[in-house]
């Protein structure tokens, strides 16, 4: 295992393994801190805190529990001025994804075909950039470009 940053997509299996041990000791304690304190927003906890936090959601595939509790809190925050539209955005693509159901923003990459990043499929992909505009995610294809 390398002495680096963990990463989901190593090639190494005893890394992916450290990967899923880790995000699963983290987002149990982010179940706990939320059903103490609610959404950790960054008047809560500070900037770095609360995008941990959002971090930590985000890659809690395997705790869907905690991924639907934390959109949903994350969602109320937003809605009451909490910034954080974009990343809102980003989990509840996750968060769908995860629920074998169509995202929204185009945020999740299913894989690549023919040197192209396809995203899992979209509820309405002639607009996704649109809707991505909106919550102030660059267009689709500047997106992927960053994956090819």
């Amino acid at each position: 295992m390398s002495q680096g940053r963990l990463s989901p997509n190593s090639d190494d299996p005893a890394e992916q393994l450290a990967w899923r041990r880790l995000t699963a000791r983290h987002g149990d304690r982010l179940g706990e801190l939320m059903a103490e304190h609610g959404w950790p927003t960054a008047e809560l906890v500070g900037e770095e805190a609360a995008r941990a936090a959002w971090f930590i959601a985000q890659h809690a595939d395997r705790q869907l529990d905690i991924q639907r509790r934390a959109l949903r809190l994350m969602q109320q925050a937003v809605s009451a001025g909490a910034p954080g539209p974009r990343e809102l955005a980003f989990l509840r693509d996750r968060t769908l994804v995860n629920e074998g159901r169509q995202q929204v923003y185009g945020t999740q990459i299913a894989g690549v075909k023919d040197g192209a990043p396809v995203p899992w499929p979209c509820e309405e992909p002639e607009r996704v950039d649109e809707l991505r505009a909106a919550v102030g995610i660059e267009p689709f294809d500047e997106y992927v470009a960053r994956f090819s």
